[in-house]
C-alpha cells in the first residue's frame, strides 16, 4: 500500500481544485457539432474547429440521428456551456449558426470557402505545431469591426465572449502559443477566419550568432574561423535567415520561451499558419434559440409597417396559444374535481350500505325458516358507485372490481343443516318405522330444529295435511322389507362361488332367508373355493 497523504498535502490539494474550479467556470464553454447529414469534408472541419477551441471545448462530442437542439440545450445548463457552434448542408450551400445560451440571439452565417487543417499544413514548407499549443485557449483578434452598424457590433460582441477574457497585466506570456484572427471586409460583407500558430525569436543578431542560439548547432568543418559564422553566417539557407522588419518586431515586456527572449529586449513575433481556413458571410441574426423574430437580414428589408403587421400576427397566434393552454388546464381539473365527488358519492353510499347490513344482521328475523338464507347485498363498488351517481363509473376507478369479478363463483344451494346435538340414539330412530310404531308411537321432526317430539294417540303431525296416497316423510315403499331409514344394509341369503373349474366362477344366490348377516359354519357356508391341484 502507498503512503497516506499528510494534512499538509490534503489542504494544498483541496486549495488547488477549488481555484481549478473557479478558474474553469468563470471561462466560456463551447459545444461545435452539426446537424443532419453533412459529407465526409464537412464532417472534418467540425472536427478542426473543434480543435480550435481546445481546451475549452468538448473534444469528444457525440452526436446521434435522434437527437434535437433541445437535447443539447439541456445538457449545456449542468456543464457550464455558453456557445453553440452548429454546422447544417443543404444541396447547395454549407451553413454555419453562432448562437449564444440560453435565451440568444443566434446568428446565422453562410460558408463560401474552407480549407481543412491537412490541406494548409500540406502547403507549407515548415510547419510548427504540436500538442503543448492546444493546452490553453488561442488569442483572438478582431479587424475592422468599429464601423457603424448593428449588426457589425453584435457579431464583434458574440465572436469576443467565445473565447476567455485576457487581463494583460497578469497575462502569462508563456501562455500565448496560438492566435485566431477574424478580418472583416466592409467591401464584401465577408469574414475571414484564420488560424495561426505563435513564435517568438530575438532579433538585433547576425544570422550566425541565431543559428548558435539555437538547438542544433551548425557544421563548421569548412571554417577556418569561428567569426566567419558571426560575420558572414555562411552555408545558411534563406529559410532560415528570415527578414524580419517593423511590423512584427516589439520588446517583450517579460522573458518568454526561447533562447535569447529576455525582457525588455527586441524580439520578433512570427506567425505560421495551421489551419483551418473558413470565408463566412452574414445572412440573419434571429432572437431566441432559432426560434424568435428576425433582428437583421441580409438580403431582405422590410418597412416598418410589414414589420409591426409580422409582430402583431405573432402576439395573436402566442395568446391563442396561451387561451388554449388555459382551457385545456380547466377542463382537466373539472374533470379530476368530478371524478373525486363521483368517488366519495360512492364510498358514502358504500358506508351507509354497510351499516344497514351490520343493523339488520343484529335484528333476527322471527319469520325466517330454517335453511334460508338472508339477502345480503353485494359489495361491488361498481354497483354502488351506479346507484348513487346514476352513470357508468370509469375504467381505471374500481380497478379491483374486475378482478373479483373474474374470481367470483356460483355458489349451490345451502346444505341442510345436521341434527342438533340433542338428536336421539339409533334404537329411537329405528322406532320410526311403521312396523314397530304405532299410532301412539309416530314421530314427526320439529320444524324449529329442536329435535324430535313423540305424537300421542290419534294426534296428526303439523302443516299441511297428507293427501291420500301420498308418501310422508319416513314411509317406506313395497316390498322393501326389514330395511330401516338410516340403517346399514344386510347381506341377504347365503351366496356362494361354485363350479367345477376353478376359472370359471360364477356368482350364485340360494335365496333370501331372514338371517341377519353372515353365518361362519366352517368351510361348508359362506364362500366356497375348489381346491385345485397342487
Amino acid at each position: 500500500m502507498g503512503k497516506s497523504k499528510t494534512k499538509n498535502q490534503k489542504k494544498c490539494r483541496a486549495s488547488a481544485n477549488h481555484v481549478a474550479n473557479e478558474t474553469y467556470g468563470s471561462v466560456p464553454h463551447s459545444f461545435v457539432f452539426h446537424r443532419g447529414q453533412i459529407g465526409k469534408n464537412a464532417g472534418q472541419l467540425v472536427l478542426d474547429v473543434r480543435r480550435v477551441m481546445e481546451p475549452y471545448t468538448a473534444e469528444s462530442l457525440k452526436i446521434r440521428k435522434k437527437n434535437v437542439l433541445k437535447d443539447f440545450v439541456a445538457i449545456a445548463g449542468p456543464l457550464g456551456v455558453t456557445h453553440f457552434m452548429i454546422f447544417s448542408k443543404t444541396t447547395s450551400t454549407l451553413n454555419m449558426r453562432l448562437a449564444r445560451l440560453p435565451k440568444g440571439p443566434t446568428l446565422h452565417f453562410r460558408v463560401l470557402k474552407y480549407s481543412l487543417i491537412k490541406d494548409v499544413v500540406s502547403s507549407l514548407k515548415k510547419h510548427r505545431m504540436h500538442e503543448q499549443q492546444f493546452t490553453h485557449h488561442p488569442l483572438l483578434v478582431l479587424n475592422n469591426f468599429g464601423s457603424d452598424g448593428m449588426h457589425i457590433k453584435l457579431m464583434a460582441t458574440m465572436f469576443q465572449h467565445m473565447f476567455p477574457s485576457i487581463n494583460v497585466h497578469k497575462v502569462n506570456l508563456n501562455n500565448i502559443k496560438r492566435c485566431v484572427l477574424l478580418n472583416y471586409n466592409p467591401v464584401s460583407q465577408e469574414i475571414e477566419f484564420r488560424h495561426y500558430s505563435l513564435k517568438v525569436v530575438p532579433v538585433g543578431m547576425s544570422r550566425g550568432v541565431k543559428k548558435l542560439m539555437q538547438e542544433k548547432f551548425p557544421n563548421m568543418s569548412k571554417f577556418e574561423d569561428i567569426s566567419e559564422l558571426l560575420m558572414n553566417g555562411a552555408n545558411l539557407s534563406e529559410s532560415e535567415a528570415e527578414q524580419d522588419a517593423e511590423h512584427n518586431i516589439t520588446e517583450l515586456p517579460q522573458a518568454y520561451s526561447g533562447r535569447g527572449n529576455m525582457a525588455s529586449q527586441q524580439s520578433a513575433v512570427r506567425l505560421t499558419e495551421i489551419g483551418p481556413r473558413m470565408t463566412l458571410q452574414l445572412m440573419k441574426i434571429q432572437e431566441g434559440m432559432g426560434e424568435g423574430n428576425v433582428l437583421y437580414h441580409n438580403f431582405i428589408s422590410k418597412s416598418e409597417e410589414e414589420i409591426q403587421e409580422i409582430l402583431n400576427r405573432k402576439e395573436a397566434q402566442l395568446k391563442e396559444k396561451e387561451d388554449r393552454r388555459k382551457k385545456q388546464e380547466q377542463n382537466v381539473a373539472q374533470k379530476k374535481e368530478k371524478q373525486e365527488e363521483n368517488k366519495r358519492k360512492s364510498m358514502e353510499g358504500i358506508k351507509r350500505k354497510q351499516h344497514e347490513a351490520e343493523e339488520d344482521s343484529e335484528v333476527e328475523d322471527p319469520g325466517m325458516q330454517e335453511g334460508a338464507v338472508a339477502d345480503v347485498e353485494s359489495d361491488d363498488e361498481v354497483e354502488y358507485y351506479r346507484q348513487a351517481v346514476g352513470e357508468e363509473p370509469d375504467e381505471d376507478m374500481f380497478p379491483s372490481a374486475k378482478k373479483r369479478k373474474g374470481s367470483e363463483k356460483t355458489h349451490g344451494p345451502a346444505k341442510k343443516r345436521k341434527l342438533s346435538p340433542g338428536k336421539p340414539p339409533r334404537k329411537d330412530r329405528d322406532a320410526r318405522s311403521p312396523k314397530r310404531n304405532g299410532p301412539g308411537g309416530q314421530q314427526h321432526r320439529d320444524h324449529t330444529g329442536k329435535g324430535w317430539k313423540k305424537s300421542r294417540d290419534r294426534e296428526k303431525p303439523f302443516g299441511k295435511k297428507a293427501r291420500p296416497g301420498a308418501k310422508t316423510f319416513g314411509a317406506k315403499k313395497a316390498g322393501e322389507g326389514d330395511k330401516k331409514f338410516g340403517g346399514k344394509k344386510k347381506f341377504e341369503g347365503n351366496k356362494t362361488f361354485s363350479g367345477k373349474n376353478n376359472k370359471d366362477r360364477t356368482f350364485k344366490s340360494k335365496g333370501q332367508k331372514a338371517k341377519p348377516g353372515f353365518k361362519k359354519k366352517g368351510a361348508e357356508q359362506g364362500f366356497k373355493r375348489r381346491k385345485g391341484k397342487g
